[in-house]
């Protein structure tokens, strides 16, 4: 029973690390695309060496976060899994069929159709995912 019990806490301790690398890695990625994005505007007026390095570094950064993703998914179960794929195919599809069709509505809307509004829309979905299938599982 012993046995048990220290696997069992093993575990959730590679989840709580995995969860926190996550973390970690998201907002690097989330700082690097601001410097990526603000920074030719505000810091390094459009130096276009800075500019290239400073996506470089986000792209580097981005996968980073991929693999802490990819680490994270792999050390949960498989109800934790199932919950995940599940959302995250959810704002996947929806993702990619309602932001080609609002690219294609650009043309009828009086403001400016931007990828932002897709990825916030893609979040959202996710999050809805995610508490439809930890209500569906409890």
């Amino acid at each position: 029973m012993n046995n048990q019990n220290t696997e069992s806490s093993t575990w959730a301790a590679n989840i709580v690390k995995n969860t926190v690398q996550l973390a970690w890695w998201t907002a690097a990625w989330l700082v690097t695309m601001a410097l990526a994005k603000f920074g030719p505007l505000y810091i390094w007026e459009s130096n276009k060496v800075l500019t290239s390095l400073a996506i470089l570094i986000n792209l580097l950064v981005g996968f980073g976060m991929i693999m802490a993703n990819k680490r994270h998914l792999k050390g949960l179960d498989e109800m934790q899994q199932r919950i995940q794929l599940n959302a995250m195919a959810l704002s996947l599809g929806i993702g990619l069929v309602a932001g080609m069709g609002y690219a294609n509505l650009a043309i009828l809307i009086p403001f400016k159709a931007d990828i932002s509004h897709v990825i916030i829309m893609m979040a959202l979905i996710y999050l809805a995912g995610m508490f439809a299938g930890i209500r569906k599982y409890q």
